[in-house]
């Protein structure tokens, strides 16, 4: 649990990457822009006035760390008591999630930095010193009791905002340990993370990529970065190079990165095993309480109708001109555009999207987005991807893109200010108690923003082609968002079912389980898509497999937003209130039973289908436009 807990802290910090790629953690490849006016740049001032502060504070915490050993043996003494325990505590985790957020966001803006790497390494030390000094808690509230709990919660009012995380930890109270176990685990948190570290270290800073020469004569660099800018090349014998050479080398590692996977599922098993669960999904799950059968529920619809999946790499390839299709052109745009989407023009369209969602909500995006909360485009050293990190409370969220002015980066930009507006929300109408939401709900909050802003901008598309480029892109969002999380879901599951059966788990069988799994999605055995040995190392490339059963979320959430927004689009403002409703309720229930309250049921293979079925209707009108053009 400690380890679960930890990672679930780290991706609240720096949540939500960009859904249709799925590099994270990389260095930005495209050169610092000059004169970037500073409304492009965050400013951090707003957390601390200078480094000097953040050190100030860091000390002070580590001073107080011994007062959350003070109530130990004590937290049934009273309410009182018991309040006092839950406050000093949640002041203390506000307060070191602000460093956190302050540090992280400046080694983010420079990886390369060893300054910014050594303050997050200080605070992973304070991380672990802390969850130390309050590895007593679970099990005392355990040993307490349902009653006595309830008792002093009935009592005390000012418990409230506590209730949910008292009945929350006696709900999983079969799965705490002894206080001295619970002390070892959290002592064992760090060296639990270090198969992550070893990874990232060797795919983003020591391998030594391959440089090409494209056909045009241009030297690239196909680090990370370099192969997420090029894989996408308009000249097919360019991507084929590209992807030669790229997977060629994450080949070379295959066992070193085999190892690193492996420990990681390793630890996950154990300490399934330890807590007492059936099997290491239901493990991660229970956390937000998620019922195994929403993730196994998603797979298996999924699967029943791959044939949709199918239906859209052949209509790609008829798009392409491309009869022989391989992995090496899914990347390319199905529709090219002159159309540019510079951050100016691109916050005018969100703003422009969020007219359904009343003049409360844009107002205050109008005013946050003006505000220096983003770290807008990209420069030497600064971590790759998108992310909004709002985990500092009493703060306003951050948020870093790596903005090209093109159509992703908008949809990146409109995902991102999804997140923020949520946290915007949930702090506006929750204590801090409760603002911790999931994943599981706000990529839905996120990915209704994109479809929100698509569909903005196909209402006001200039042409037929303007339009299919549009369609095109949710096209491919659908696969990279839905179909895509889904199948690295299936593989993730697979690899811990197979440790879990005492299998050996090494690169080359990581390799070959990914293989089968990449071709049924792709068609290859019915010649939809022609996958080759060369790309079936990709999970070495996917920075998600070790933030542990994370990624189906993005599954469940593009159905649920898809959802909210056919709702609004036809239940006027009742359908808005309820969608409003669910992002000011944060984390004050479990993220089910938030979804269930606004009349989703995740468990059902309803959400999933109307997704799959979405899908279908867009290429029932992409294909309406091509056998019309085709007369």
């Amino acid at each position: 649990m400690e380890k679960q807990l930890f990672k679930r802290h780290l991706i609240s910090i720096i949540s939500a990457v960009a859904l249709v790629s799925s590099a994270t953690g990389l260095y930005a490849q495209t050169p610092e822009k000059s004169d970037i006016d500073e409304q492009y740049i965050w400013d951090l001032t707003d957390f601390y006035a200078t480094k000097e502060a953040w050190e100030a504070e860091l000390e002070r915490l580590r001073t107080d760390i011994s007062q959350l050993t003070a109530f130990e043996g004590k937290l049934g003494e009273s309410a009182e008591t018991l309040l006092e325990a839950l406050d000093t505590g949640s002041a203390y985790r506000k307060d070191v999630t602000r460093l956190s957020t302050y540090a992280s966001n400046i080694r983010n803006t420079n990886l390369g930095d060893p300054k910014g790497q050594a303050m997050m390494g200080r605070l992973q030390a304070l991380f672990q010193a802390a969850s130390a000094a309050t590895s007593y808690m679970a099990p005392e509230l355990v040993a307490l009791g349902k009653e006595k709990i309830e008792a002093f919660i009935g009592s005390e009012p000012r418990l409230e905002k506590h209730a949910f995380f008292l009945r929350n930890t006696l709900r999983q109270g079969e799965h705490v340990l002894s206080p001295e176990t619970e002390q070892v685990i959290s002592l064992l948190r760090t060296p639990l993370s270090a198969a992550q570290g070893a990874r990232d270290m060797l795919a983003n800073a020591e391998i030594e990529w391959p440089r090409i020469t494209l056909s045009d004569g241009k030297e690239v660099h196909l680090t990370n970065a370099g192969y997420s800018l090029h894989r996408a090349d308009p000249d097919r014998e360019d991507r084929i190079a590209v992807f030669d050479a790229f997977w060629g080398k994450y080949k070379d590692f295959e066992s070193t990165f085999g190892v690193t996977l492996n420990g990681e599922v390793q630890a996950n098993v154990a300490m399934a095993k330890a807590r007492k669960y059936d099997n290491t999904l239901q493990y991660f799950l229970s956390g937000d309480n998620i019922p195994e059968e929403v993730y196994r529920t998603l797979v298996n619809v999924t699967n029943e109708r791959i044939d949709v999946l199918h239906r859209y790499f052949e209509l790609r390839g008829r798009m392409l001109g491309v009869d022989d299709l391989g992995y090496h052109d899914i990347y390319p745009d199905l529709v090219k555009t002159d159309l540019t989407f510079p951050i100016d023009k691109t916050r005018d369209y969100m703003l422009g999207s969020l007219d359904i969602l009343g003049k409360d909500f844009s107002d205050k995006f109008a005013e946050a987005s003006m505000d220096r909360w983003m770290h807008v485009y990209p420069q030497p050293g600064k971590r790759s991807g998108a992310y909004m990190s709002g985990a500092a409370y009493d703060v306003h969220p951050l948020i870093l893109l790596n903005h090209q002015d093109d159509y992703n980066s908008a949809s990146t930009y409109a995902h991102e200010w999804g997140h923020a507006m949520h946290k915007v929300l949930t702090n506006e109408n929750q204590p801090y108690e409760l603002s911790g939401f999931s994943i599981f709900t706000t990529e839905i909050a996120a990915i209704a923003k994109e479809i929100l802003m698509q569909e903005y901008l196909l209402e006001r598309a200039e042409s037929e082609d303007e339009r299919l480029f549009y369609l095109g892109y949710a096209l491919e969002q659908m696969r990279g968002t839905f179909f895509r999380q889904v199948m690295f879901s299936e593989f993730e599951l697979a690899i811990h079912e197979e440790v879990e059966k005492g299998r050996a788990l090494t690169g080359a069988r990581m390799t070959q389980m990914y293989s089968e799994i990449l071709k049924r999605y792709h068609g290859h055995e019915k010649g939809v898509m022609n996958i080759t040995d060369r790309e079936a190392i990709e999970w070495a490339y996917i920075p998600h497999f070790y933030y542990n059963f994370y990624v189906y979320q993005y599954a469940t959430s593009i159905a649920g937003a898809a959802y909210f927004v056919d709702q609004m689009k036809t239940g006027g403002e009742e359908a808005r209130d309820t969608y409003l409703n669910f992002l000011k309720a944060g984390g004050s229930q479990h993220p089910v039973d938030i979804l269930k309250d606004a009349g989703l049921d995740m468990m059902s293979p309803a959400p999933y289908n109307a997704v799959i079925d979405r899908m279908e209707v867009v290429m029932d009108e992409i294909e309406a436009i091509l056998d019309k053009r085709a007369k």
